[in-house]
């Protein structure tokens, strides 16, 4: 077992204490003092800046999201985001990882614990399972993340809320193209184009096309992305904007490794221990996702006091995968093959009113609204073999018609109780149900046709005071609420049918915190918080048996923690981005108390530093350190290891931008993972096959140029 070293965690502490005892010795010249811009939170209501919102959050420009990156993944640019622990698997037939505070870490596809949304729709379906794959970094002017009590009032989330915006072009139209080229046989081209009529129209379409040989074997992939996005003014009072996307993905499924096979050779793809035999390549492992969607939203002032928005949207999503399940293994009646062939339509909206009453006895700015979801899945499973040939589609084993839907109405109020304290409260009632009907009843294969609903109240109360106009503290305490998802009440412990005793996760969950802005000669903002969250029922997996993986509620779990972010100009030419987080995350009860959740680093930190000399050159440096990671409940494994080892990365980064004329020219190079170091960048919780480990790459590289015109 791999214990985390006293020197690498005194040398990740020591980085980040440095990078803020810089912004106490800079010396800045009085003539090139950089300029303090308030920032908006778009996605927090009745909170107009950062500065009085009363939770922990973090907003990433869109420029800081694609500055000398790739853009193909948001864990280039997330993973110094205190709280949130965001991971590439280096497999594209899986999501990224991702988990706020602890909660999503143990998901092995997709992202569940966490809600995400693109322009105000909801990227999480009514179960709570997400996705990342759809979305265009290129087009992104921002990203916001949200952390702590204050998710609650977003429904079927625990941990936090990331909130995605795209830009909206303001004057004449501009066309760019770029193309970017890396290690292991990346390339990504890209096209985006955009601008405003003369009549306020804003208009921006976006395409992307990456491509991957893996730097693991059997790891190719390719992934087509493009965006659009519509705005416009109604009137003086009313805007409409309207987007559209769509996402194409193909991707080869290298699975984990063994701790003795990721020893042994970090870069293949899974094999068997005993015979060597490749059993990623013998079943031609895979995934093939497609996805559309639209959206529309709609704003009115109805005065000056009253405003109301619509959101709607719709789309589809389909998959097809190809997994390593062995033809004895689906022998049995009641086993749903080796290949997964669903299809999804989905839609939603959001209504909702603001009203502000400035002259009441107590100001206040009250929001209410409703929102409501639907999906429709048709869901498939067939044999991965014919014959003696494996990696094919075979008989049918599985049919099913899944519907998933949430009503979900929810109001908030933000309370001025003096010039310098505000009281912020929200109540949302959740309501999530399940209906399953099963098509495929054959032989000893039973009906698990079935239904289930969930509901929760979730109160959310925070209570903010100014201490000057540059320094806030605040408190908040709330309830979350984290439902099954389908896939985890598809099978029953004791019988056919849905597992319909398994019951949600529910979290209360308590924070303090600081924050300061920075407005002398250094400028910035940094802030501290320290949460604590009792979980009750934490899902957990009962075990695996002829093909099905059943859940059940686990007991209670603990996260305790703290937070530390900085984000400093020391001058035009420096800045300082660094961020700390201790999370203490274990089980409360049962067989495993007192142990570590799994998929979690009980401490990480990133230190950034970047350098501008000049307008046209920029550089950067960057530090990250990760804690060891449990990969199951019982912090044990049969052999080899129980954890991921800690690591310690670092990257340098080159950019060069160049304005000739109306065209502007932007190159960049880095080198990520410096030192070469080799390391676990992610695990799959609970595997049953002890593949636990998923490796990341060693000294990698990326460049890139890209061209714009503005007319």
């Amino acid at each position: 077992m791999h214990s985390f070293a006293p020197s690498a965690q005194s040398r990740a502490i020591a980085l980040f204490l440095s990078s803020l005892s810089l912004t106490a010795l800079a010396q800045n010249p009085d003539d090139s003092a950089p300029v303090l811009e308030a920032i908006e939170i778009r996605s927090a209501t009745g909170s107009a800046s950062l500065q009085t919102l009363p939770t922990s959050a973090t907003v990433l420009d869109g420029e800081q999201v694609r500055d000398r990156q790739m853009q193909v993944n948001l864990s280039e640019s997330l993973s110094g985001v205190p709280g949130l622990q965001i991971k590439n698997r280096q497999n594209y037939a899986q999501d990224l990882q991702l988990s706020v505070r602890g909660y999503g870490a143990r998901s092995t596809f997709g992202v569940r614990g966490v809600r995400i949304y693109v322009d105000g729709i909801p990227a999480t379906m009514p179960d709570g399972q997400g996705s990342l794959s759809h979305i265009d970094i290129s087009s992104l002017e921002r990203v916001e993340v949200l952390r702590g009590p204050y998710s609650a009032l977003y429904g079927n989330s625990a941990g936090g809320v990331v909130s995605m915006f795209t830009e909206t072009p303001e004057g004449k139209p501009f066309v760019e193209g770029g193309v970017s080229l890396g290690s292991d046989g990346q390339k990504r081209f890209a096209a985006k184009a955009g601008g405003q009529t003369a009549q306020g129209l804003s208009y921006l379409v976006s395409a992307s096309r990456f491509m991957t040989d893996g730097y693991r074997d059997h790891s190719a992939a390719n992934r087509n992305t493009a965006n659009a996005k519509l705005s416009t003014a109604i009137g003086e009072d009313a805007s409409l904007t309207i987007t559209a996307n769509a996402m194409k993905t193909d991707a080869l499924d290298p699975q984990g490794l063994t701790w003795a096979q990721y020893l042994a050779n970090p870069q293949r793809a899974s094999y068997r221990a005993d015979t060597g035999e490749a059993v990623a390549q013998k079943f031609n492992t895979r995934k093939s996702l497609e996805q559309t969607q639209v959206g529309a939203t709609y704003e009115r002032k109805l005065n000056g006091s009253h405003s109301v928005a619509l959101t709607a949207y719709a789309g589809h999503r389909s998959m097809e995968q190809y997994q390593s399940i062995p033809q004895a293994t689906q022998a049995p009646a009641g086993h749903a093959g080796g290949v997964i062939d669903m299809s999804r339509e989905y839609a939603g909206l959001d209504a909702r009113w603001t009203g502000t009453f400035s002259d009441a006895p107590v100001p206040v700015t009250v929001t209410a609204g409703l929102a409501l979801d639907y999906v429709q899945e048709d869901r498939q499973g067939y044999e991965n073999f014919v014959g003696n040939t494996v990696g094919v589609q075979g008989n049918l084993r599985r049919d099913e018609k899944n519907t998933i839907t949430n009503t979900d109405p929810y109001v908030q109020a933000s309370w001025q109780l003096a010039p310098t304290w505000t009281l912020d409260t929200g109540l949302r009632y959740s309501r999530v149900k399940f209906k399953v009907d099963d098509r495929y009843i054959n032989g000893t294969n039973p009906d698990d046709s079935g239904s289930a609903k969930h509901n929760k109240f979730l109160p959310v109360v925070a209570l903010s005071h100014a201490l000057t106009a540059n320094d806030t503290v605040y408190g908040s305490v709330g309830r979350g609420f984290e439902t099954p998802t389908l896939a985890e009440m598809s099978y029953s412990t004791t019988s056919s049918g849905m597992n319909t005793g398994l019951q949600p996760s529910v979290s209360t969950q308590f924070e303090l915190g600081y924050r300061q802005r920075l407005t002398g000669d250094i400028k910035g903002m940094w802030s501290a918080a320290v949460f604590h969250s009792s979980t009750n029922d934490e899902i957990v997996s009962a075990g695996s048996a002829g093909g099905r993986t059943v859940y059940k509620n686990a007991g209670k779990t603990r996260r305790v923690g703290a937070e530390l972010q900085a984000d400093i100009k020391l001058s035009r030419q420096w800045d300082v981005q660094a961020g700390y987080t201790y999370l203490d995350a274990q089980f409360r009860d049962g067989d495993n108390a007192g142990n570590m959740l799994p998929g979690l680093s009980k401490q990480s930190a990133f230190v950034g530093v970047n350098f501008r000399p000049t307008p046209e050159w920029r550089f950067g440096v960057s530090a990250q350190h990760a804690s060891k990671v449990f990969v199951n409940d019982a912090n044990k494994a049969n052999a080899g290891s129980a954890s991921a080892p800690s690591y310690t990365v670092a990257a340098a980064s080159v950019g060069y931008t160049k304005h000739i004329g109306n065209w502007t020219l932007n190159t960049f190079a880095r080198v990520d993972n410096l030192f070469d170091r080799q390391y676990v960048g992610s695990v799959i919780v609970g595997d049953s096959n002890s593949r636990f480990f998923e490796s990341a790459p060693g000294r990698n590289w990326s460049t890139g140029v890209n061209a714009r015109y503005n007319f």
